[in-house]
């Protein structure tokens, strides 16, 4: 396949690039997607897929596929890391009857290895050891320049080449933003972490003092999944090696004991920097197009990061469905800018909110007692702040529901 005239070319094999893949060549194009590593895979742990993603694998029809692979929580709860009361929680079985589809958690490598053998099943064409280093429009469609001096042409490039992606630097001069957030993540078989009383079935986010650490359970139960988050002050100091394990037990210390027995499992001898950039509206530039972390990489606070990259595929896809000539040719033109209308809003706001979001989870003395005297207020059956979120991805600007209005902590009152 790979000798044949591409429709489209992918650069990048991972969540978003394969969900493009997919999504595209389900709508008949002849697809290659290019990885620059040897061999296609995903590394880290797990992953949550809210409604607005498991809505999109129901219609790619491996949603069944994605259940037995993870788990389908009951609750989503946020905690108070210092004293480890109950803030707030989301119940996640009510939250599935709203929206249609369910809140599901499931290992990143499981969620890959899905959409990798989707494309496989579909005819796409993937192929690895090939690492992009340019990117160029021509009279009618674009051209990759490989590090090998070779160059593949398709009616339509798509750069989903991640956070520090080549393509990007063709549409802003920018670089990638230091939260000076860094994660340190762990998986555990749940037998080997019974110093707690865990339960399986809920999604546990401990918010604290500029720290925050999130329990649960992947693979059907078999594992414990544990994140842990933290401001570096080396990271603030400006110091080049930041986001030590020294620096991870001291910023727990102070956290409640139920935290505290979840750091030994978490992997030490590597850790997550966190990076985000500033939103950009302009996506397309000729047949060149950004698609998921190159377009718009988050902080994770609201976990929409590989969420998007799967909407933008199949937004792509919907669109060459509505914008198939009568002799089966695409007006890519036309799909690229509907594209790019709907997704760089959406995606603006997500970005903004994720920042937004890390800054009230990490609130120390009065504006922390603020902030949950307002979440301990909140109805479990309020879901005013996720409808804009977890609703139905939207195909056309307009469909674009308006976002959630926070409350100001300042108008919050406590004792």
């Amino acid at each position: 396949m790979g000798d044949l005239k591409q429709d489209v070319i992918i650069v990048g094999g991972g969540i978003g690039g394969l969900a493009a893949a997919y999504s595209l060549s389900r709508q008949g194009s002849r697809v290659r997607v290019l990885e620059q590593a040897a061999a296609f895979g995903e590394i880290g742990a797990g992953i949550q897929l809210a409604p607005n993603c498991t809505r999109i694998l129901d219609d790619y029809g491996l949603l069944d596929e994605a259940k037995s692979l993870g788990v389908l929580p009951a609750n989503m709860i946020m905690r108070d890391a210092v004293d480890g009361s109950e803030l707030t929680r989301l119940d996640l079985t009510d939250l599935e009857r709203r929206y249609g589809f369910p809140y599901l958690v499931i290992h990143r490598s499981d969620l890959h290895g899905l959409l990798l053998r989707a494309c496989q099943r579909a005819g796409v064409d993937l192929v690895t050891d090939h690492k992009v280093v340019a990117y160029e429009n021509t009279a009618a469609e674009a051209r990759v320049r490989l590090a090998d001096g070779r160059t593949e042409q398709a009616d339509l490039v798509i750069a989903a080449d991640g956070l520090h992606s080549v393509a990007r630097a063709q549409f802003v001069d920018d670089e990638p933003v230091n939260s000076a957030y860094v994660a340190y993540r762990g998986t555990v078989p749940i037998a080997q972490a019974t110093v707690r009383d865990i339960d399986l079935s809920e999604v546990v986010v401990y918010v604290g003092p500029r720290c925050h650490f999130v329990h649960y359970g992947l693979r059907g139960g078999e594992l414990l999944n544990q994140v842990a988050v933290f401001e570096s002050p080396k990271a603030l100091a400006g110091v080049d090696d930041w986001g030590t394990p020294d620096e991870l037990d001291t910023a727990f210390a102070h956290t409640c004991s139920t935290v505290r027995q979840g750091l030994p499992f978490m992997w030490r001898d590597k850790w997550w920097r966190m990076f985000d950039r500033d939103p950009i509206m302009t996506w397309v530039r000729g047949r060149v197009a950004l698609l998921g972390d190159a377009a718009h990489p988050p902080l994770q606070y609201i976990a929409q990061g590989a969420i998007m990259a799967i909407e933008d595929g199949w937004v792509l896809g919907e669109h060459v469905t509505r914008r198939k000539r009568a002799d089966g040719s695409v007006d890519w033109t036309a799909v690229l800018a509907a594209y790019e209308a709907v997704r760089s809003e959406h995606c603006r706001r997500v970005l903004n909110t994720s920042r937004a979001w890390g800054e009230l989870w990490h609130l120390d003395g009065i504006a922390r007692l603020q902030r949950n005297r307002l979440l301990v207020d909140r109805d479990t059956y309020d879901y005013s702040f996720v409808d804009w979120l977890y609703g139905p991805t939207a195909i056309l600007p307009e469909e674009e529901p308006a976002i959630f209005q926070p409350i100001p902590l300042s108008a919050v009152e406590v004792g």
